[in-house]
């Protein structure tokens, strides 16, 4: 099996929460697929055969893999503000609602 195919199995396996009997069964480490999908995000396992030697990063293939990781921390802060927001927006126009729907307090009378 590839790296690609282990670090695509793997984050599959995270999906559902049986990310480390996946490393257990396959006999693999949290710290190789950190340093493949790093090599992933820099382009450097695409095309590349089994058993083929990898080089080190050249300094703009890791400056893709650091911003590609930026990109998807950036893309998944944005999915929970837009989440929030929605949330926010129907408490607001529930809230909204209640006011307009309660029947109105009797006020009290001061002696």
């Amino acid at each position: 099996m590839q790296k690609l195919d282990y670090l695509a199995s793997y984050e599959a396996a995270i999906e559902s929460n049986e990310g480390g009997a996946f490393l257990r069964r396959e006999g693999l480490y949290s710290s190789q697929m950190t340093e493949w999908r790093r090599l992933r995000d820099a382009g450097v396992l695409a095309g590349k055969k089994p058993g083929e030697s990898i080089g080190k990063l050249s300094a703009d293939q890791a400056e893709i893999a650091r911003l590609r990781r930026q990109l998807g921390v950036s893309e998944s802060r944005l999915k929970r503000s837009e989440a929030a927001l929605g949330i926010m927006e129907k408490l607001s126009a529930f809230l909204e609602n209640a006011i307009q729907e309660s029947p109105d307090e009797p006020k009290s009378k001061k002696s």
